[in-house]
């Protein structure tokens, strides 16, 4: 074949999803903590003529603050490594670094001071180390914000005449090239359960809390948002856990701990004459499924012809549904893993072909008592990764309807048997 299709299908059993496609390579990671980080960036880099295009790995290494808090503007080190570009003649010229960085969702750049560089045919370039400042986006709290490399810019002063070099990572934004966790803001103090949650006029009720300054606690009982005058106290441990005991004398619709942003409701049992007759009602557990289960509709990701250079080509994968019918509080997690990329007929494997997923994932049920967190972008592998999940509820309520999937990216290495390739994708569910 003189092309290769890159084509999806997908292949399903109980509770998993599985996407076929063909060809590629993915740069997209998870986050790191480390302060310092080294990450080879493949880049395909323009040159000035006379000096050829070249592309390959550039290690940057990159120093970041292991924490900050939102909106503060943070130091960076940039030790930009070798560049790919063999110079094919020697000169002396001043380079002034241009670095657009991926900081979250927004894009920064840091600017080298000038310097002077002896170019030596045949020698790749090994910019200095220099530093500068990057914000941390607003709006970031309890994350962690990886910075990843958008484009790397270099002007070459010589003798007044300016010589542009742009090199531009595949895939654009890189891998990150380290990352800053940032400082959740400080937590709400909230009523957290009710023991019991109903009960007739003397029923004792235990409050729980959390978040609260430590130390003595009051709670009170409620009606349609008007303190009834039944209160009672408590206190709080050092790390904010609250218990506070009251006795419900009146009518009440729900209870809370003073100082917290929410109440608990309580369902206040009136006593009534006559004959009493009990009715019960029970509630199944429905099921934990991830669908649909005979498989997605074929998806293409187009088709590449070999040019001696890496590229990528990107997709979406087809959403899956996620439904949580169980009745409980448990959380679950959605992973995504791959076989390797083959033809089997004829025997043609692309061992160094990868792909990656910017994962999403959405409410499609409006009354569904969950929200859901898509995970990091990533390179999918034979290792489970974690593409999207619904946290456990503790005490309250969780569930719901669900669609999972995101962004796909191929990278294709330089070169490889012209054909058509096939990995499988496998989303489960647990």
């Amino acid at each position: 074949m003189s092309t290769r299709m890159l084509r999806r299908r997908v292949l399903a059993g109980a509770g998993a999803l599985s996407l076929a496609l063909t060809g590629g390579v993915v740069g997209l990671a998870g986050s790191a903590q480390a302060a310092t980080k080294t990450t080879a960036v493949f880049e395909n880099c323009d040159a000035p003529a006379p000096q050829p295009d070249g592309s390959g790995n550039q290690n940057w290494t990159v120093t970041l603050p292991d924490g900050a808090k939102a909106g503060d503007v943070v130091p960076i080190t940039i030790d930009p490594g070798a560049s790919p570009l063999i110079p094919g003649f020697s000169v002396t010229t001043v380079n002034t670094s241009k670095i657009t960085l991926k900081v979250g969702t927004t894009t920064q750049v840091v600017t080298s001071p000038p310097e002077t560089v002896s170019v030596v045919a045949g020698q790749p370039l090994d910019p200095k180390a220099f530093s500068g400042t990057i914000k941390i986006p607003d709006g970031t709290e309890g994350t962690t914000v990886n910075v990843a490399l958008d484009l790397a810019v270099t002007d070459a002063d010589l003798s007044g005449s300016v010589f542009t070099t742009t090199c531009t990572p595949a895939p654009r934004p890189s891998a990150p090239l380290g990352s800053v966790a940032v400082e959740a803001l400080p937590k709400d103090p909230i009523t957290t359960k009710l023991t019991p949650n109903s009960g007739p006029a003397g029923q004792e009720v235990v409050v729980s809390g959390a978040n609260m300054p430590p130390g003595a606690v009051t709670c009170s009982a409620l009606l349609a948002g008007t303190p009834t005058g039944d209160n009672g106290t408590g206190t709080a441990d050092a790390a904010g856990v609250a218990t506070c005991t009251l006795t419900v004398t009146r009518k009440a619709d729900a209870i809370k701990i003073n100082g917290a942003t929410t109440s608990k409701p309580f369902v206040f049992v009136e006593e009534q004459a006559g004959v009493k007759n009990p009715v019960d009602v029970e509630v199944l557990p429905g099921p934990l499924a991830l669908g649909p289960k005979d498989g997605q509709p074929a998806v293409s990701f187009g088709s590449v012809t070999i040019n001696g250079k890496a590229q990528s080509v990107v997709g979406v994968f087809n959403a899956a549904t996620v439904q949580d019918f169980r009745g409980g509080s448990l959380g679950w997690d959605v992973t995504a893993t791959r076989t390797p990329f083959l033809n089997q007929a004829t025997g043609h494997s692309m061992a160094k072909a990868q792909i990656g997923i910017q994962p999403s994932c959405t409410v499609t049920n409006p009354d569904s008592p969950s929200t859901c967190t898509a995970g990091t972008p990533g390179a999918i592998s034979d290792v489970p990764m974690k593409v999207a999940s619904q946290a456990a509820g503790g005490d309250e309520l969780t569930g719901g309807e669900f669609a999972v999937g995101g962004a796909g990216m191929i990278q294709l290495p330089p070169f490889m048997f012209a054909d058509t390739y096939q990995t499988v994708v496998t989303f489960s569910i647990a």
